[in-house]
């Protein structure tokens, strides 16, 4: 009899626990689903200025990620870096290109470009354009540390992640914010870099994992049931 109770009193405390984990994803749903409101919200909005200086201490990805920007300033081509990319377009890399502001430099990603661009794109960073430029694109977080089971090899100039802090310091970039800018398509453009691929996904799972928890729920409740009053099936 104290066994039966022993195991009752588990498979009661496993049910609360199930519940518990059940409802937190409920929660959790809801949470995701009102930041991929925000985030839409944010990339259709008109765009505003990018974060001035005296905002990259208090920058915030959660609050950030994705709005849409307006840059203004001159490239700085003969420092730019090609990140290792997977795109709609194939394999390839990210154009990064600092930007010299009058809020300090912001790191561009100006778009993809094949492999065979590559060298294309290093010959033109020999280049010396005084122009101001503006640009349209989505404020985009540091990356940091590298890709999948790659890291970064600052040294080699290799890169697998937009990693803000690890480039500037590759190129010795000052005053450098703690985000770089994801370029729109323009219309009518063509050749590369391509702009305009940002990915915009955010997994939702958070209901079938609900599901899971209160269904273990019910398995444990049915336990307890059996334990302590006995099978009356």
């Amino acid at each position: 009899m104290m066994r039966r109770a022993v195991a009752g009193g588990a498979a009661l405390a496993m049910t609360a626990c199930f519940v518990g984990l059940g409802l937190w994803q409920v929660q959790r749903r809801a949470w995701k689903h009102d930041l991929i409101a925000q985030v839409e919200a944010r990339v259709h909005a008109p765009p505003i200025p990018a974060p001035a200086r005296a905002e990259w201490a208090a920058f915030s990805p959660a609050r950030e990620a994705y709005r849409r920007v307006v840059v203004e300033g001159r490239l700085l081509w003969n420092r730019q870096t090609l990140v290792r990319a997977t795109t709609v377009l194939g394999s390839g890399y990210w154009v990064m290109t600092p930007m010299r502001t009058s809020n300090g430099t912001i790191l561009i990603n100006r778009g993809f470009v094949p492999p065979e661009q590559r060298e294309a794109v290093l010959q033109g960073t020999e280049r010396d354009d005084d122009g101001m430029i503006r640009l349209v694109g989505l404020l985009r977080p540091s990356e940091p540390g590298g890709g999948f089971l790659r890291s970064n090899d600052a040294a080699n100039d290799r890169w697998y992640s937009r990693d803000v802090a690890a480039i500037a310091g590759r190129h010795r970039l000052e005053d450098i914010a703690p985000f770089f800018v994801d370029v729109e398509a323009t219309a009518g453009s063509a050749g590369y870099p391509v702009g305009g691929l940002t990915v915009i996904s955010f997994t939702d799972n958070h209901l079938v994992y609900a599901l899971t928890w209160f269904g273990l729920a019910l398995l444990s409740a049915r336990a307890c049931f059996i334990f302590l009053f006995g099978d009356r099936e």
